[in-house]
């Protein structure tokens, strides 16, 4: 493979561009390839929590080459390969299938005989199946699948032209003939499901940067066509942790405390106790620590009894969430870190204050922001034509397909990000009154139900816990109207926010405590950090009246009354009152992509009373009053 390069951003390695992900370069078009083509060149990065949960050894970031040194640098990043291979002259419309050998560096493919060099372009259309594999359409037996005559269905010679006709309009309009026997076939109908099976029967098995020694996989999917930059090509399948310090009994401050807990060998040297590596990885720390092996010992027994005290998990999910909601819902149980710095705050509600506001901290039992979070994010996988559950067994959704094609992943691609956010905590006990009135339960019951029965059924379960709480929906949708407000007060964009909800539900008997919050915070590739907007909006008097007014917009969508009498929207219609226009948000911001939103739990309607549907109401007879005075 030539040494052919194009510049992407590090963060796009994991989403959207992240292995199998296709992605357009000035009117070229790549594909990532699997991990295996920068496993050499990848940077660690160190989050011991997500490795247990997804069960690998560790993480790799791809390497930065330097601004304006790419031409020198002996460090490479991931590979992508071009895709599809099938392009086009848009002058004399000949087609070509590219290979490899014509490459030529920092020069995009051209046609070679037209005068002036015009450069190719790719097909529109590709093929996918729900296995997740990925292929040109076979051009030539498209071009011939509709022959009559003998010779033109024998015909071997692949010289193909893509033609635009000006007789007709849309894909009937496209046409791909044979330059030798003239057989040619249209576009209208590409898009219909199973159109492939006269033309390809059965899906190739392979990935687009799979080599000659790479052995196909057998697969009985039948392959579908689609537009190569349509939604359902890819779905990546990611997972993302906070870093959270050890706990405050661990003297963090101690700078010789420090120098162990972040070692890079810190994660191998906790899950080794006991373990034929103890000693070897204690003696490693303590001479590059330049510290007693003792001392090592000791730090690493304070973390176990630490970690110990904290509730157990019963299972990997719940590991993050549980850690995470500790830490958040009680910042001083751990100790500050380069990485991990929160304090508490509050609403600043006075006595003489408004109503609103006073009902409003009545429903709020903690504020906390963070000056600085680490978070890691890492792809496991990616599926195609329909979103995958996750696990590559149930028959509905698409498979995942696992980063490493070809064997087991030790580990996975990922991106470690910093940044600032904010935290609030529910009051516990008007939740649960307000949760066990029956119109509540109802409503939640009725999402639920279009839950079991969607296919994204297994991957949403594992946000929300074994049963949907009316808080879990009330919360998520609380998140997204915060993001569209503090897009306006914070300076940040929507797009550049996201967000962690805190409401899953636990097993029957279960002694973990429960949850009741949302974190919104923004993560930049830099090391340095955000700018402070989120932490200043989270402080008094600020936060009290972001909450206000988002709760106040969050009654009006331009879509009523449809919206606000939806009995199903989205897909798998798994909302209720929130569409585009009033409730959802850049895809990057949301983790379960849009689904389980309803205004009506948070604000009500004349049927279903709102969480904050007080708050609203002291809001509105205000600003009566504040009208009739004037």
């Amino acid at each position: 493979m030539k040494d052919v390069r194009r510049k992407v951003r590090r963060s796009q390695t994991i989403v959207p561009f992240g292995v199998g992900g296709i992605i357009d370069i000035r009117g070229e078009s790549f594909v990532a390839a699997d991990i295996r083509s920068w496993a050499a060149n990848g940077e660690r990065v160190e989050s011991a929590r997500l490795a247990r949960k997804l069960r690998v050894d560790g993480f790799r970031s791809a390497p930065v080459i330097p601004s304006g040194k790419a031409a020198w640098a002996t460090r490479i990043g991931p590979t992508y390969v071009r895709f599809p291979k099938w392009l086009f002259c848009p002058r004399c419309r000949a087609m070509q299938l590219w290979r490899p050998d014509r490459e030529e560096r920092d020069k995009q493919p051209v046609c070679g005989r037209c005068t002036g060099r015009p450069q190719l372009a790719p097909m529109r259309f590709i093929q996918v199946c729900r296995a997740g594999h990925m292929a040109d359409i076979d051009w030539h037996r498209w071009a011939h699948s509709r022959s009559d005559g003998h010779d033109q269905r024998q015909c071997q010679v692949r010289r193909l032209r893509f033609l635009a006709t000006p007789e007709s309009s849309g894909l009937e309009a496209l046409r791909v003939t044979c330059v030798a026997c003239r057989a040619g076939r249209s576009l209208a109908g590409i898009s219909r499901k199973n159109i492939l099976e006269q033309v390809t029967p059965r899906c190739p098995g392979t990935h687009p940067w799979h080599s000659g020694t790479d052995e196909a996989d057998p697969c009985e999917e039948p392959p579908q066509a689609v537009q190569r930059g349509a939604s359902n090509v890819y779905f990546p399948l990611t997972h993302s942790a906070i870093d959270i310090p050890a706990p405050a009994g661990l003297s963090e401050d101690d700078e010789s405390t420090q120098k162990v807990v972040h070692h890079a060998l810190w994660p191998d040297f906790t899950s080794a106790e006991n373990g034929p590596m103890s000693d070897a990885l204690r003696t490693v720390i303590a001479n590059q620590c330049e510290l007693p092996e003792e001392f090592v010992e000791t730090v690493r027994r304070r973390h176990a009894d630490g970690a110990a005290s904290m509730p157990a998990a019963a299972d990997s999910d719940d590991d993050l969430s549980i850690a995470e909601w500790a830490a958040f819902s009680a910042p001083e149980s751990v100790a500050d870190s380069k990485t991990f710095s929160v304090r508490r705050t509050r609403l600043g509600v006075a006595h003489d204050d408004p109503g609103s506001m006073q009902e409003l901290a009545a429903g709020i039992s903690a504020v906390v922001v963070a000056d600085r979070v680490r978070e890691v994010r890492a792809l496991e996988g990616f599926s195609r034509y329909e979103p995958g559950s996750g696990d590559g067994e149930r028959d509905e959704g698409g498979r995942l397909v696992s980063v490493n094609t070809q064997d087991r992943a030790k580990w996975l691609p990922a991106m470690e990000t910093y940044g600032e956010g904010i935290f609030l905590a529910v009051d516990e006990e008007r939740l649960c009154a307000w949760e066990r009135r029956p119109e509540v339960r109802d409503r939640t019951r009725r999402i639920e139900r279009n839950l079991d029965a969607s296919f994204k059924a297994d991957r949403l379960r594992g946000k929300t816990g074994p049963e949907l709480l009316p808080r879990f929906v009330m919360l998520h949708t609380l998140a997204h109207h915060f993001i569209r407000q503090l897009s306006y007060d914070s300076g940040y964009n929507a797009a550049s926010l996201r967000e962690r909800v805190y409401a899953r539900s636990h097993a029957p008997g279960s002694d973990l405590p429960p949850q009741a919050g949302v974190f919104l915070y923004t993560a930049a590739g830099d090391a340095e950090g955000t700018l402070g907007g989120l932490v200043r909006q989270g402080q008094p008097p600020n936060l009290v009246e972001t909450l206000i007014r988002l709760l106040e917009s969050a009654q009006w969508c331009s879509q009523d009354p449809l919206c606000a009498d939806s009995t199903g929207r989205s897909l798998a219609n798994l909302n209720r009152a929130a569409c585009h226009a009033c409730t959802l948000l850049p895809e990057t911001c949301c983790e379960i992509d849009n689904s389980l939103l309803d205004r009506t739990l948070l604000i009500g309607d004349g049927e279903v009373p709102g969480f904050f549907r007080g708050v609203v109401r002291a809001a509105l007879e205000e600003s009566a009053g504040v009208v009739e005075l004037s």
